[in-house]
């Protein structure tokens, strides 16, 4: 591994069947006034709404509630948030639902004693906290974007048209997280392999960067074929436990800073998905998978001999008397194949977008640095037609 690094994760989690019941001690180190926030009308019908408002009761808290966080939460949104965080003074934010629930609370954490417009010192300027952080945990009703477990904030902005996120430090991070696979099966299959294909994208983010030999590297192609493996047994039969209990665990690491440590890291998937569901809304997995072979194929060449072990290592393709090239090729072949098994939508067509939004959302493309080739604007044009 090359270059020097830190590593330190100050979330502590529960997981399993009867991981809720460590809340009520980790709510008595808290507040008496809690800020409950959720998504939609999920977790009343699967009952974990009265739990957790049994809960609540039984430690003697003071609730104000959130409700209604959208998939894609939005910067309208967390100014609602905020307002009823400060009339409610609020000491603890209990986020229960799935990543965009956790992204907005983290969102509404920082946003709560700080002076500025937060959309504007967060998402534009990218500033990082200076006020007093309200402190976070979090109940995962969705596995996918390993917010339970780390410091990214991700909020849209209609009118702007832009979707930007912000990964903050340590402090921002939940200090507890409850995974129970157990919620994870309400979901439909769509929102399933979304958040599927969003862990997967997590690691190739991290994966496809350097050409050091590193260990990260390992850890990512063990997490990538669990994850494959899990997901075709959860897509045949969602409610196997074991498959989704394999699923959620490897969300969280995937993108809890580990297998990020020793590597530039590329991100260029999410900032092109994230600007195409700044204008179709589309869901976030899904934005990921319909953006992603295109980048790889356009990129591959500049990071060969890793596409060519992501090909022998993740996916079991042969390399006996084949090229780098060869194997890369098979490689997304392979991947691309899993990814129509599972049902991901493979074109940015299908979640909305048009021709003539296309240099909107090259516009809205933050363009980032760690990955094997630095796009410039014409080639993000380029890699979104052929996403199209």
């Amino acid at each position: 591994m090359l270059g020097n690094f830190s590593y330190h994760n100050p979330t502590k989690l529960y997981f399993g069947e009867d991981s809720l019941s460590n809340l009520k001690t980790e709510l008595a180190n808290y507040g008496k006034n809690i800020l409950f926030v959720y998504g939609g009308g999920s977790i009343k019908k699967s009952g974990l709404y009265d739990e957790i408002i049994t809960i609540l009761n039984e430690c003697g808290k003071n609730v104000a509630e959130v409700a209604g966080v959208m998939p894609n939460p939005t910067s309208d949104k967390l100014n609602e948030g905020v307002a009823i965080a400060r009339e409610h003074k609020t000491d603890f934010i209990l986020a229960v639902g799935g990543g965009s629930v956790c992204d907005f609370s983290k969102a509404v954490s920082v946003s709560v004693n700080c002076g500025d417009d937060p959309w504007e010192k967060y998402f534009i300027r990218f500033e990082e906290p200076t006020c007093e952080i309200v402190p976070v945990g979090c109940v995962l009703t969705m596995a996918g974007t390993g917010s339970e477990m780390n410091g990214g904030s991700v909020i849209t902005n209609h009118e702007a048209k832009l979707k930007i996120g912000h990964v903050f430090g340590d402090d921002v991070m939940p200090k507890f997280s409850i995974l129970n696979p157990r919620y994870t099966m309400t979901l439909p299959k769509y929102q399933m392999a979304a958040g599927i294909y969003d862990i997967l994208n997590h690691i190739c983010e991290q994966y496809f960067s350097g050409e050091d030999d590193n260990t990260s590297d390992y850890i990512s192609e063990g997490l990538m074929k669990s994850l494959i493996h899990s997901s075709r047994i959860a897509v045949e039969n969602p409610q196997d436990y074991e498959a989704r209990s394999n699923i959620m665990w490897t969300a969280t690491w995937a993108l809890n800073t580990l297998v990020s440590r020793g590597k530039s890291e590329d991100w260029m998937v999410h900032m092109l998905g994230q600007a195409v569901g700044a204008y179709t809304d589309a869901t976030h997995g899904m934005t990921l998978a319909a953006v992603s072979l295109p980048y790889y194929r356009y990129i591959m060449p500049y990071g060969l001999k890793k596409f060519a072990r992501f090909a022998t290592e993740v996916w079991g393709v042969s390399a006996e008397g084949k090229t780098d090239e060869q194997l890369a090729n098979e490689g997304l072949f392979a991947m691309e194949s899993w990814m129509k098994e599972i049902g991901l939508v493979m074109n940015i067509s299908e979640l909305g977008a048009t021709e003539d939004m296309i240099e909107g959302i090259a516009d809205a493309t933050i363009i980032l640095n760690g990955g094997y080739n630095v796009l410039d604007r014409d080639e993000i044009v380029q890699i979104l037609k052929a996403s199209m």
